[in-house]
């Protein structure tokens, strides 16, 4: 470098400061949450035998909060998927003669790898683990009017993405394949199993030979100036057969809501960190 003219000098200099640069900016990349929030309208139809023979329909909504991180797991590689819905429907038989109501509380988190994945198109797999609270209400019925649905289960997953002309479409199919559910047997009251302290045998394991279940899940982000709009198609399948008494929940529901990104700090790092100014630290 001493008996280097001046003019290469500075041009190695500033080539060795602009690769330091670069090196540096690739380190520090950030990576952004992704996370929206849907409404979602549609149409159920409620089977259970527990409180009627017969099949209700009716109108069904639900509140989604769809959210998807990165993760220090798998060299950075794997996102974690978490979801948790609020669901609400409200039924009547096929004569219209008596009504039933159907509430649900659920979540359901999923590691996510991704197998294949370029500039336009992506395809991911895994599995986590849901969990659900919720019920449904006879009016008609005076003994049994409420039938509890909760359950706990392991799930795969499998998720595609395609990017055309600045819009994401997106599919995913999520099923339990082991878990537990509450289940009375048949002419078993509520009042015995929560009253009496009768409940052995409630407690159900979960397999594909007694449950089966499917959310199907099909997205399109629309970004708009500032905005980006997620729409959708959301269908939830539930059926358990057991103790001769056989559940099927099913929904259709149009999804609509907006997508963001954003970047999540804590502790001392939101605080000390240079690149980024919080309002309120």
């Amino acid at each position: 470098m001493k008996n280097l003219p001046a003019e290469i000098k500075i041009t190695v200099s500033l080539f060795l400061t602009i690769c330091s640069i670069s090196l540096y900016a690739q380190e520090s990349v950030l990576k952004s949450t992704n996370q929206a929030t849907l409404l979602g309208m549609g149409k159920a139809f409620l089977t259970d035998t527990y409180l009627s023979p017969l099949e209700y329909s009716g109108l069904t909504m639900s509140l989604l909060h769809d959210r998807i991180s990165p993760t220090k797991h798998f060299d950075e590689k794997l996102l974690l998927q978490q979801q948790f819905q609020i669901q609400l429907a409200f039924a009547k038989n096929p004569s219209a003669s008596a009504s039933e109501y159907f509430g649900e509380i659920s979540y359901n988190v999923n590691g996510l790898y991704p197998f294949f994945k370029n500039e336009k198109f992506s395809f991911l797999g895994g599995g986590g683990l849901d969990a659900s609270l919720g019920g449904i209400y006879n009016v008609r019925n005076s003994n049994n009017p409420g039938s509890l649905k909760t359950s706990v289960n392991l799930d795969l997953s499998a998720m595609a993405s395609y990017n055309w002309q600045g819009a994401t479409f997106r599919w995913q199919v999520t099923t339990p394949f082991l878990g537990v559910f509450f289940s009375p047997a048949y002419g078993q009251s509520y009042y015995e199993i929560f009253s009496l302290g009768n409940g052995k045998g409630t407690v159900r394991f979960a397999s594909f030979q007694n449950q089966l279940a499917l959310r199907n899940y099909f997205t399109v982000d629309i970004p708009l100036n500032n905005l980006t709009i997620r729409t959708g198609y959301l269908c939830d399948f539930y059926r358990t057969d057991v103790s001769d008494i056989t559940t099927k929940i099913v929904s259709h529901q149009f999804m609509v809501g907006l997508a963001v990104e954003s970047l999540n700090f804590g502790g001392s790092k939101a605080r000390n960190s240079k690149q980024i100014k919080s309002s309120y630290y």
